[in-house]
């Protein structure tokens, strides 16, 4: 079995598609998708899907590219959504959530201070409901990790990642696990291959942020997420591992960060 942690089937990149790539993936192995939302106005569209298809579950949140366009009130909503939700079996956490440092437009001082605190309103809400989160990212990590120190949440996945090792040491102390996907496939990601390789194992879970970073064999064309397990075995061949094991243990990693996932199983 093979679990997706991250992927958007709701982007406009596989509209009308949607039925076929679930359906592939499923063919390929890939048991479990996470669909996490972006927005307050897609809450309802992941979640649909998450209906429609037998290996989709969704989460809630509101990304930090997002941030720029969305309302105080957004939050709000957000909260009734997610105390909605928790009957639901198929939600499973709150993201993508997070801050991202790398937009130029998402770097002023008043916008950086906008995603911060949507980041810190959101954390609040993974908290009170005891949800893990799924975290966006990039040019972020020290900044993410101060918060998370500050807001107790019950662990989670950061997503795509590519810090250092010592920043992978702390999220792992925090009770996070750590998303890698096509990234890792590229053979001049030295710094994202290095991590993958020697990091514990049992701190990875595996994702494909389709239809975004492609793997190496697919670029510059749509991800889809029946990729994740020639994925797997891009880390399987990095650890000198059987490829089973590492379908065994990232889906193993998956659930416990994502325990309302494992009761699915």
């Amino acid at each position: 079995m093979w679990i997706d942690t991250h992927c958007h089937l709701d982007a406009a990149e596989f509209a009308a598609e949607e039925d076929t790539v679930a359906a592939s993936a499923l063919q390929q192995g890939v048991a479990m998708i996470v669909l996490p939302a972006v927005a307050h106005d897609n809450f309802a569209t992941v979640a649909a899907l998450a209906h429609k298809h037998v290996n989709c579950t969704y989460a809630l949140g509101i990304h930090p590219i997002y941030v720029p366009q969305a309302q105080e009130g957004d939050l709000a909503a957000m909260r009734v959504a997610v105390e909605a939700a928790m009957d639901n079996p198929r939600f499973v956490a709150i993201g993508e959530i997070g801050l991202d440092f790398f937009v130029p437009a998402l770097t002023t001082p008043a916008m950086r201070e906008k995603q911060e605190f949507f980041y810190v309103e959101q954390l609040k809400i993974a908290r009170d409901f005891g949800l893990p989160v799924l975290l966006h990212v990039r040019k972020s990590q020290d900044s993410i990790l101060k918060y998370l120190r500050r807001i107790k949440v019950t662990g989670g996945i950061a997503h795509a990642f590519n810090g250092s090792f010592q920043q992978a040491e702390t999220f792992i102390e925090l009770g996070f696990k750590l998303g890698f996907g096509g990234a890792m496939t590229f053979t001049r990601a030295l710094q994202i291959r290095r991590l993958a390789t020697t990091l514990p194992l049992t701190s990875i879970v595996l994702e494909t942020d389709a239809p975004d970073i492609s793997p190496a064999w697919l670029h510059p064309q749509r991800n889809s997420p029946e990729q994740l397990p020639r994925i797997g075995q891009t880390l399987a061949e990095l650890r000198d591992v059987p490829v089973t094991a590492i379908a065994r243990i990232t889906s193993a990693n998956a659930l416990a960060a994502m325990p309302r996932l494992a009761a699915l199983t």
